[in-house]
């Protein structure tokens, strides 16, 4: 037995880069096919039939990947070639029945896996079942979006950690997941902390960056907790005071005005010296990138003369609106 897995009828992503030889003297094929339908207890070939037939190689790729094996074939004489590589992406898929492409007519040795291959397929459509806490691409849950087979997920808990994770869907996520979706590293969040050592609430601006570890971006020292993360472009937040501060009025706080963005690293800024009581996040104020071009003016009509007592405006000076 070389390979077992759990049948998924018409599952055409499922792709099979098979390496075999054709009898117990024949040549040595490669093929790429996806297994769509089957029936059970029955038994099919993915060779030719001849008898004496053998896999060498074989892999299963829920994504289409394309890998680039190495193959050994076994010293004889006048043979200059011992090892060479194969690349499965130069293979069309075809269906299960086809023979495949020769590889070699050579006696192999064995044969190794050199590279792990892109998917060919294009992207994959991915949901999550916070159910049973699982990637799938059967449509249940929440959608996460169309993955090529480079992009990552992005994986925040509630305790203030972080780690950038692949999309193969046996994998097991944290039980206090807070976010998960795709992994975009020019992406700029706004995390509110309370810092226990320093007995302070902090913000911070930052952006995720690739690890396959989990990395905390709050205060590490224990008591110290995520207040709030949000991905708003444009946050505001509203702060109430306690304590002995109670009767202080309460502030507004604009995000990107109040600090810069900085590595996830950075402790941040410091909300307030005061007793803080309640953080709320409000409604963000929509802001144009950049001002509207001015009005053209009509070619045809002379300009005003300035008004007696008023004059004209300097082209060389900033007009600000008030």
């Amino acid at each position: 037995m070389v390979h077992v897995q759990v049948f998924l009828r018409n599952d055409s992503r499922t792709i099979y880069n098979v390496a075999y030889q054709d009898g117990r003297e024949g040549p040595y094929y490669v093929k790429r096919c996806a297994l769509t339908g089957l029936t059970r207890d029955k038994e099919y070939n993915l060779g030719k039939g001849t008898t004496g037939t053998k896999i060498l190689y074989l892999s299963a790729n829920p994504n289409g990947e394309a890998e680039v094996i190495r193959v050994y074939h076994k010293p004889k004489a006048r043979l200059k070639k011992l090892t060479f590589e194969f690349d499965f992406g130069e293979l069309a898929i075809k269906g299960r029945g086809s023979m495949g492409n020769i590889l070699t007519k050579n006696a192999i040795h064995k044969i190794t896996l050199k590279e792990k291959g892109l998917s060919t397929l294009g992207g994959r459509k991915l949901w999550f079942d916070d159910a049973v806490m699982r990637l799938n691409a059967d449509g249940r849950g929440k959608f996460l979006g169309e993955f090529a087979s480079d992009e990552m997920l992005l994986v925040v808990t509630r305790g203030g950690w972080f780690r950038t994770s692949g999309t193969d869907l046996s994998l097991h996520f944290e039980d206090d997941l807070l976010l998960l979706e795709k992994y975009r590293e020019t992406k700029v969040f706004s995390a509110v902390y309370w810092d226990q050592e320093q007995e302070f609430y902090y913000l911070k601006r930052f952006a995720f960056e690739e690890s396959d570890r989990l990395q905390c971006f709050i205060s590490d020292s224990e008591g110290s907790r995520l207040v709030s993360l949000t991905e708003v472009e444009y946050p505001r937040l509203e702060i109430k005071f306690g304590g002995k501060n109670e009767g202080r009025k309460q502030e507004i706080i604009e995000v990107a005005e109040f600090i810069g963005v900085k590595s996830f690293r950075a402790k941040g800024r410091r909300l307030s010296n005061y007793s803080v009581s309640d953080i709320r996040e409000l409604e963000p104020v929509v802001r144009s990138e950049a001002a509207p071009p001015p009005p053209e003016e009509d070619q045809n009509t002379d300009p005003e003369p300035p008004l007696h007592g008023q004059l004209p405006d300097d082209p060389a000076q900033m007009k600000l609106d008030l």
